[in-house]
């Protein structure tokens, strides 16, 4: 009798995992960058302007609704930085900033923050040295989430923002596809364990109930 509940105790647990491993592979994430508190910190807008040419923006379109399986990549959003009369010689300069960028894990209920740190830099037509480097309220740390890790409100659950690298080196006014435009990119990941684990230890618990089983049409 003990090897035949052994044996059915394995399977019912064999089952279960088998449906988590289905269930994480299934995941989705709805999220946004487009929430209050995404912001150049000097401006407290979308937009920064060039401290010697007013033709020269630098500007932040965020990801306003994706939904994305877990784990994938990220799109947080765009930077289009533009030099209105820029050449190859003739260039302008960007002061040191601030950039806020807020992530809404709108499934899960909870809001955490990037935050950007840039030296600023010298921009011409073809080339630029703005580099934007990340952190969050947490220094050194890049990932929101799990839980209440660097959330500003909410609980990420299992859920995890990983910004991946901890910079975004800007693109030239005249590279990129639309011209002088740089995605900021990341990675979506989850605390539970990974499906492929899932699915062996699920096997491994199948094959132990089978052959209790097994043992027992033999007795």
């Amino acid at each position: 009798m003990k090897i035949k509940r052994f044996a059915q105790t394995v399977s019912l647990a064999s089952l279960a995992v088998f449906m988590a491993t289905a269930n994480a592979d299934a995941t989705a994430i709805s999220y946004s960058t487009n929430g209050a508190g995404t912001e150049f910190v000097s401006s407290g807008t979308d937009t920064l302007v060039s401290n010697n040419n007013p033709n020269s923006t630098l500007v932040f379109t965020p990801n306003v609704v994706s939904n994305s399986g877990v784990p994938s990549g990220l799109d947080l959003g765009d930077f289009e930085l533009t030099c209105l009369g820029c050449t190859t010689s003739a260039t302008t300069d960007y002061n040191p900033f601030v950039f806020d960028l807020v992530v809404t894990d709108t499934t899960d209920g909870a809001t955490g923050e990037f935050i950007g740190t840039s030296s600023g830099g010298t921009v011409s037509s073809n080339s630029d040295t703005i580099v934007i480097y990340w952190t969050t309220s947490t220094p050194g740390s890049l990932q929101l989430g799990p839980g209440t890790v660097n959330a500003i409100t909410g609980n990420f659950e299992s859920t995890i923002f990983d910004k991946l690298t901890n910079s975004t080196v800007l693109g030239a006014p005249n590279s990129g596809t639309p011209a002088g435009d740089t995605t900021v990119q990341g990675q979506i990941i989850a605390s539970t364990p990974e499906p492929a684990t899932l699915a062996l230890f699920g096997s491994g618990l199948l094959a132990i109930g089978f052959y209790g089983r097994k043992k027992l049409v033999r007795k």
